[in-house]
């Protein structure tokens, strides 16, 4: 089974940008690769032929059919996220700093956008409905960590 993949791309320079994506913007896109299992049943192609005394003349006749089917379709997700140059080592130190405080990072505070960092940011996410290792804008607000825009 394949796992879910993430990358951050910036819509202009994207083929494939979320509908209406500002241009200057960075974006996360979660992909959750579709579960497809192999179905295999016997399906009857003729019944068996009982006698009037209950004994079997004819016995039932099965055909095996073997098929894929979807178990869960593919889901790709977009996401507003922080440009690659903003992610810089005293930035990634401050995200650590944050997810520790709130008890999902146990790990050296380094700079580091490593497996550990990476995990935190997902499992930080998670209860938002983002299972991403990518770190949304709105979650770097919520830390503490961006600035919220003004309302107009």
């Amino acid at each position: 089974m394949s796992e879910p993949t993430d990358e951050i791309l910036r819509a202009g320079d994207a083929t494939s940008a979320p509908p209406g994506a500002d241009p200057d913007a960075c974006y996360g896109r979660h992909t959750t690769p579709a579960i497809v299992e192999t179905v295999t049943e016997q399906v009857l192609v003729q019944p068996p032929q009982i006698n009037a005394d209950g004994s079997v003349s004819y016995p039932a006749i099965y055909r095996t059919e073997t098929r894929q089917e979807i178990v869960r379709e593919r889901k790709e997700l977009w996401f507003e996220t922080l440009c690659a140059d903003a992610l810089t080592p005293q930035f990634i130190a401050s995200v650590q700093r944050a997810l520790a405080v709130r008890e999902v990072y146990s790990g050296q505070v380094n700079g580091k956008l490593d497996r550990a960092t990476r995990r935190a940011i997902a499992a930080y996410q998670k209860p938002e409905g983002l299972d991403s290792e990518i770190l949304s804008l709105a979650a770097a607000r919520k830390l503490g960590l961006v600035e919220m825009p003004r309302p107009e």
